[in-house]
């Protein structure tokens, strides 16, 4: 059990990040001293969102430049943090050209090297993870091999490889690394978050986020012919950004933490929007059949295996944890839909 000096400056890594940008102003808004590490600090378009933040305190933030893979690259901006966030990793879809270098080594090597220098850094006291529901299945088909019919943070991804499922691999990867690493030290102890797909509004236009893409595909009319039963959780990055902070500052606070307000299909996702944005957009009205979501999986940017194992099963996470470990209370997911998506249209996106 740790308790962390509100005084003394805390890291959060990947500052530019979707979920990290809340984060941010968050303790910004608290009056904490922010140390957030970036890929390059003099890119205006990538942080003068957060410097903008700064100056409106009465929090304030200093930006360093790191990199996932340098090893050394974490020890100046910890310098005196008690507090880790380090929600730094690559979060994409695909296609790859290289999963290794695009994916697993910076995921698995970048937090390896966070929590070593963790371990050189003797004010550290607790780190706090952003990992992934992907960390706890691989595929829906999975919740078929669990007795209660729920994911709970007991459960692993044990199904995803380098070839099936290669960023929920890396996920897992990098969650497992960051215990095996807390269990051998006792100078800090570590809390993972675990959210599901990430909605809501971005702090920046710049954001990368990945759940960006599959909104524009509902509305583009990329899917306007019908979509896969897909199913997945669906969080908002407000929820997200709160959770990593109650679980860096709840001394009690231990263990995983699924964050999933609902779970729900990428048609019922379109009906959410054609409710409040009518026919405005080519939003798509019917699923299409999985056999034929499978010959067409290449062309889709899916793989055959992908489409056996996850159209058409259902998926459920129990977020029971999140609510009474950190009080997480769940704003209704049709909010983040609506508030992404608005966005995405002020942006030009759609």
């Amino acid at each position: 059990m740790k308790t962390i000096d509100p005084s003394a400056p805390i890291l959060v890594t990947g500052g530019t990040g979707f979920i990290a940008g809340w984060i941010i102003r968050y303790l910004i808004e608290d009056g904490r001293r922010v140390h957030a590490t970036v890929r390059d600090p003099n890119r205006r378009e990538k942080v003068a969102h957060l410097e903008a933040l700064a100056d409106k305190g009465p929090g304030t933030l200093k930006l360093f430049r790191a990199d996932l893979l340098d090893a050394d690259a974490f020890d100046d901006p910890m310098q005196g943090c008690e507090l880790v966030l380090h929600t730094a990793s690559p979060f994409t879809l695909g296609p790859f050209k290289d999963v290794e270098a695009e994916l697993i080594r910076p995921a698995l090597e970048g937090t390896r090297n966070v929590l070593e220098a963790a371990n050189r850094t003797a004010s550290v006291r607790r780190v706090v993870l952003t990992s992934s529901v992907a960390a706890v299945y691989g595929d829906a088909a999975d919740l078929r091999e669990v007795p209660a019919g729920v994911f709970t943070e007991d459960h692993w991804n044990l199904t995803s490889s380098e070839r099936h499922q290669p960023y929920s691999f890396s996920k897992t990867l990098a969650e497992k690394e960051a215990w095996s690493i807390q269990s051998q030290q006792d100078l800090w102890d570590l809390v993972t978050v675990n959210p599901s797909m990430v909605l809501g509004p971005s702090l920046t236009s710049a954001s990368a986020s990945g759940s960006i893409g599959v909104m524009k595909q509902l509305g583009d009319g990329t899917a306007r012919l019908g979509v896969p039963d897909i199913r997945f959780g669906v969080v908002d990055v407000r929820e997200v950004a709160r959770a990593h902070l109650r679980a860096g500052f709840t001394p009690a606070a231990e263990g995983r933490h699924i964050l999933s307000a609902a779970e729900m299909s990428l048609l019922e996702i379109a009906a959410v929007l054609r409710r409040r944005f009518g026919d405005a957009y080519p939003f798509p009205r019917r699923v299409s059949p999985k056999f034929v979501v499978w010959l067409l999986a290449p062309a889709l940017g899916l793989t055959r295996a992908f489409v056996a194992r996850n159209v058409g099963h259902p998926v459920r996470f129990d977020h029971t944890r999140s609510v009474e470990a950190l009080g997480i209370a769940y704003r209704p997911v049709e909010e983040s839909i609506v508030e992404l998506f608005q966005q995405m249209i002020d942006d030009g996106l759609v």
